[in-house]
């Protein structure tokens, strides 16, 4: 069974230092960037990509199947190139 939980120190500067095994399931590196997000009085802590994920997810809910929001912009784009 994986561990979900560690206790850490909170260090000078309200630093604390995210466990190896953490970083690894994360994928994250030094100097990778994270959301740091307070909800429901829990601190949660996002990796851009599952940010960018949840994102897209909600956008998805209000695009009819067979929508390309891609082609949709592109065919206006080129419209408006033809306009000018």
């Amino acid at each position: 069974m994986a561990v979900n939980h560690v206790r850490v120190k909170l260090a000078e500067g309200g630093r604390i230092v995210l466990p190896a095994p953490f970083r690894q399931a994360l994928g994250l590196r030094t100097g990778d960037e994270v959301l740091v997000r307070l909800e429901d009085g829990e601190v949660r802590l996002l990796t851009i990509e599952q940010t960018l994920r949840s994102a897209q997810e909600e956008v998805r809910k209000y695009i009819p199947p067979g929508v390309s929001l891609v082609d949709e912009l592109i065919a206006e784009r080129r419209a408006e190139s033809e306009r000018e």
